[in-house]
């Protein structure tokens, strides 16, 4: 499968700082149990993720509608030059994010996207 095909979309939860950068939200707990009675009494229940500029570009495109290579075109016109190698800077992100559970690369373009 060609990444530039893929639509990645997100699973995680989500908010956008004052500045505009993107702060994802991890539970801390993902067995169901820990999740009904441990998380509603955490004052944090998340870490959170906090985004560069580039990373939040790319989050906040991860609809399951645009593919990589539209979010790379977004990239290139947004950060001109500073962006390269942006192949390879969009791979390992996005492959950092799916690892993670945090991201789907969904070939079809048939996943929902969690929004903020």
């Amino acid at each position: 499968m060609n990444l530039w095909d893929l639509m990645p979309v997100r699973l995680a939860k989500w908010e956008t700082t004052e500045e505009g950068k993107v702060v994802v939200l991890v539970p801390k707990f993902k067995h169901p149990l820990l999740v009904k009675w441990v998380m509603p009494v955490l004052a944090k229940p998340f870490f959170r993720i906090k985004l560069d500029d580039i990373g939040s570009v790319i989050w906040q495109q991860c609809d399951g509608k645009t593919p990589v290579s539209a979010i790379a075109a977004t990239l290139k016109a947004k950060f001109g030059e500073s962006i390269e190698p942006m192949e390879a800077k969009i791979k390992h992100f996005l492959h950092h994010l799916e690892r993670g559970d945090l991201l789907l690369l969904d070939p079809m373009g048939t996943k929902r996207a969690v929004h903020q």
